[in-house]
């Protein structure tokens, strides 16, 4: 019982440590999902005016100097070593004019993409099938819903073969197709609110291939781009090094700055950096709490330390006839020491093992809002810390107890 309460601090602490440094980290991996996607990587480079986006629509036309996007932009891209990947395509938010029989769709966004747009955004068939390459060869007036928009319009009936109105055109439906990620994305922030928000319509998204943009839009339009970086820490890179590529073939003054006021230009949605700012707002404010919680590992050390002096004298007898009979002050030393270094030890381990129950607990009763992420090296550090804990806080009563005169120690009771 006695070593159990000498243990308690070291218990204590170590498990609000690890309890905080779970939290922190499934909190980073949710919110990095949550506006990045599970390593996606893709960067969406977009049309820009004044540092708001700039989109097409009936009262707002194509900006002048911004041409469509030629193949030769695209190879410039690709050959930017932070790319793995490039496609282009073009938006609109419609406010109405798509009806399936009685049913209508209003204040959607509909695309023009090129066959690789939805494996470069990590999109999946759920039914039905993708562009062909003779989709865009025939110019055929097919379209591919998402799960949102296909749910509304056709209230559960299947969508396949279906025709739809689309401004006035008529359009099949060959698939519907769903994010990966959609499932597991979460809104953390506002930030993060209004990027998913984007992404993600009331009402719905839907797609046509790119060749037949004008069909339905009467003439060809400039793009906005989404590139794959090689990698999650590339991403900021990708898409700023895109946006400068895009930017030089903008026609006109100041079209190479991103702050040119009423010019429209190309800017990289850098996520990443987005995601780094909550990140480090997140663990300054948690770095408060390990301090606090460091605080009982110092209130646990000075209880080791008092334990052991109480040990010492208790054992004073036992010492001296260990240096009568030839013990060094080296040997009790370690031993002092070693019974110090198990004891914390120990504590710590348990402590580890209560700060990942307090994690879950914490998860559970949280609604599964607050997500939990166990740190292998985190959990071994706090156990080696706790060990030179009791080394530390040893050390005073193992030296008073090498340093006993032999004589003086077994004259006591």
């Amino acid at each position: 019982m006695r070593s159990f309460l000498t243990m308690l601090g070291i218990i204590i602490g170590i498990g609000s440590i690890i309890a905080i440094v779970s939290t922190i980290e499934g909190t980073n991996r949710a919110l990095q999902d949550a506006m990045i996607g599970s390593q996606n990587n893709t960067v969406e480079v977009y049309m820009s005016q004044g540092g708001y986006s700039y989109e097409i629509n009936d009262y707002q036309g194509a900006p002048d100097g911004v041409p469509v996007i030629s193949e030769e932009t695209k190879a410039s891209i690709l050959e930017i070593n932070e790319v793995a990947g490039v496609t282009v395509y073009n938006q609109r938010t419609v406010d109405e004019g798509v009806y399936y029989l009685n049913n209508s769709l209003t204040d959607f966004k509909i695309y023009g993409v090129e066959t690789n747009y939805f494996s470069t955004l990590g999109y999946v068939v759920k039914t039905g099938r993708l562009f062909m390459e003779d989709d865009y060869t025939l110019f055929r007036k097919v379209v591919i819903l998402d799960v949102t928009s296909a749910e509304n319009l056709f209230a559960g009936e299947n969508p396949l073969g279906r025709t739809i109105e689309i401004r006035k055109e008529p359009f099949t439906v060959i698939g519907v197709v769903t994010d990966l990620d959609d499932s597991q994305s979460s809104v953390t922030d506002i930030s993060s609110y209004y990027t998913y928000a984007n992404a993600h319509q009331a009402t719905g998204a839907m797609y046509i291939p790119k060749a037949s943009w004008p069909i339905v839009f009467d003439y060809d339009e400039p793009e906005n781009v989404v590139v794959r970086a090689t990698s999650l820490e590339s991403m900021s890179a990708a898409g700023q090094k895109t946006a400068k590529v895009l930017n030089s073939t903008i026609t006109g003054s100041d079209s190479t700055s991103s702050d040119s006021g009423s010019s429209v230009t190309y800017m990289a949605e850098d996520l990443l950096e987005q995601v780094r700012n909550q990140q480090e707002l997140a663990n300054a404010t948690n770095l408060q709490l390990m301090w606090v919680a460091g605080i009982s590992l110092l209130v646990g050390g000075i209880g080791v330390m008092n334990i052991m002096l109480v040990s010492v004298t208790e054992r004073t007898a036992e010492i001296g006839l260990k240096k009568a009979i030839g013990a060094k002050k080296s040997a009790i030393l370690g031993q002092f020491l070693t019974e110090a270094a198990v004891l914390t030890s120990l504590g710590g381990l348990l402590g580890v093992g209560g700060g990942i129950g307090v994690s879950h607990i914490i998860h559970y009763f949280s609604g599964s809002s607050i997500p939990v992420a166990i740190n292998v090296p985190w959990s071994a550090v706090a156990v080696l810390f706790s060990m030179v804990i009791g080394i530390v806080f040893g050390l005073l009563p193992a030296t008073q107890a090498a340093n006993l005169d032999p004589i003086e120690a077994l004259r006591r009771e």
